[in-house]
């Protein structure tokens, strides 16, 4: 991949930028809720020293480190984000490659990974199903993409299940906020069939839910979020200043529950 600043787009419909003050602590939370899950994946589909590694939305970093760490010198990690700030620590490495690139338009090379993995990204591109087409692509034959979308839709909090369950107004307005600017909450449940549709062999999924509670890093994630977006939401008349203050104090209380939505991994692999 080219470092030339004709590539270097910062373009994007996307809300949570890395440029605020609340990514870091969202990245933090995010790495302690799915970093786990993720590298189990990793492992899966047999991430080894040598192999050549795209990590789309590297954000705070952590999976990017874990690569290069297990492809060894004889491998190579590309790390992009439209906005990589936060991955400049890595470029001391000499087998990571840290790029500022927007996967929707910028040049990507093809059949030239072993392994593409995305999370959190796709789900909020509205040309999500092009650049998921474009990231097969960069494949080698036989190497593996693994992406993992967040499915706001399929689980939502039941209070009348359970009376601790919380929804929160705040939450309700960020979805129709994420939702207006292109984001799709329902597309992490098609992944299985599209991976499928577009020729993948050994395609999988697996769904993982997480409950916010008093300290956890799920509440972390979500606060961070909701303090980042409260501007657009109020301006966008989705919520009250009042409705916002109201739920960011609900967060504090020591029995606050809410269930976060799921994160699906989908992987397969290029014939």
């Amino acid at each position: 991949m080219k470092n030339t600043a004709a590539t270097e787009s910062r373009v994007s419909t996307y809300l949570l930028d890395n440029c605020a003050p609340e990514a870091r602590a969202r990245f933090a939370a995010l790495e302690v809720l799915f970093d786990p899950g993720t590298i189990r994946h990793l492992n899966g589909c047999g991430v080894a020293p040598g192999w050549t590694c795209l990590e789309v939305g590297a954000g705070g970093g952590s999976i990017a480190k874990w690569l290069v760490d297990r492809v060894g010198v004889t491998g190579h990690v590309v790390a992009t984000d439209i906005e990589p700030r936060f991955l400049e620590a890595l470029r001391g490495d000499p087998n990571i490659e840290v790029r500022r690139h927007n996967i929707v338009n910028d040049p990507l090379p093809e059949a030239a990974f072993d392994l593409v993995h995305t999370r959190l990204v796709l789900v909020h591109l509205p040309e999500r199903d092009r650049v998921l087409e474009r990231l097969i692509a960069a494949l080698k034959p036989g190497g593996w993409i693994i992406t993992e979308e967040f499915d706001t839709f399929s689980v939502p909090s039941r209070p009348l299940v359970d009376g601790a369950d919380s929804v929160l107004t705040v939450h309700t307005a960020m979805t129709q906020l994420l939702t207006e600017h292109g984001a799709n909450g329902h597309w992490a449940r098609l992944l299985f069939g599209r991976l499928r549709t577009l020729g993948l062999t050994g395609v999988e999924v697996e769904g993982r839910i997480f409950m916010a509670r008093a300290g956890s890093p799920g509440l972390a994630l979500m606060r961070a979020n909701y303090e980042q977006l409260h501007g657009e939401m109020i301006a966008t008349g989705y919520i009250t200043r009042r409705e916002f203050d109201v739920g960011l104090e609900r967060l504090n209380g020591a029995d606050f529950v809410m269930t976060l939505p799921i994160l699906w991994a989908a992987w397969g692999r290029r014939p």
